[in-house]
């Protein structure tokens, strides 16, 4: 299970950005100080094991953050990241065995299909031969076994978007990381993938947190779905 706790981040910008702080306006008011705002703030999370909780919020709202400080990509100001009772705040990417996906797919194009799924396992040692094996049986629980050896520029967006999700479930995570997955994509692909990559969480029976500005993708997706406003996740259901 995720269990966040009081996870804390406060983005303060750079020289020549907007000044004065609405914390504290006295302060403000005798001297420049940056324009300092919380994108997360004192912020509680859990996720068990098969669940997915969606997470809506505005452009700029910290959403990518919060992905990006459970990943590891990033540290918190402060609070805990902890998977199964561990403590992973400051674990790096690779020992937390998280994955993260974007919404640009960030498949490797000089790769083919089945050689952008197996790349985790090969990263991992294992033997080429074997990981390739096991890409194909990925791949063909997604229909696209028959596109194995297709170059990645080949196929269709929603071609391109399975194949990163097999990708991601390759190597086994605990968590799975959603960034905006779909948003790149129109309408009639966004709900036929919806429902396809809920399905193959579920199967997984992983933990996911789904990030997105779309309301209608969160709640089909996520069985709970909160606001990030102000740094803290409003409950929405």
């Amino acid at each position: 299970m995720l269990d966040v706790s009081g996870l804390c981040k406060r983005y303060l910008p750079g020289p020549g950005e907007p000044v004065a702080d609405r914390a504290d306006p006295a302060a403000a008011a005798s001297v420049a100080l940056p324009a300092a705002r919380w994108l997360a703030h004192n912020l509680h999370l859990q996720v068990a094991p098969g669940q997915t909780v969606a997470v809506l919020g505005a452009s700029g709202s910290g959403k990518s953050t919060l992905l990006a400080m459970l990943a590891g990509l990033e540290e918190p100001d402060a609070g805990r990241v902890c998977f199964d009772g561990e403590d992973v705040t400051h674990w790096p990417p690779e020992r937390r065995r998280f994955a993260l996906m974007f919404q640009d797919f960030a498949l490797f194009p000089h790769l083919n299909v089945q050689d952008n799924v197996a790349f985790a396992l090969v990263e991992q040692r294992v033997p080429k031969a074997q990981a390739r094996s096991q890409a194909v049986a990925m791949l063909a629980r997604f229909g696209l076994a028959d596109r194995a050896l297709s170059g990645v520029t080949q196929l269709s967006g929603g071609e391109q978007q399975r194949v990163a999700l097999a990708r991601a479930l390759m190597s086994g995570p605990r968590l799975l990381l959603l960034d905006e997955p779909f948003s790149a994509l129109d309408a009639d692909l966004r709900q036929q993938l919806r429902a396809d990559f809920a399905r193959h969480i579920q199967a997984a029976g992983m933990a996911c947190v789904l990030v997105t500005h779309d309301e209608a993708e969160a709640r089909a997706m996520g069985q709970r779905g909160y606001r990030l406003v102000g740094g803290q996740l409003q409950a929405l259901w």
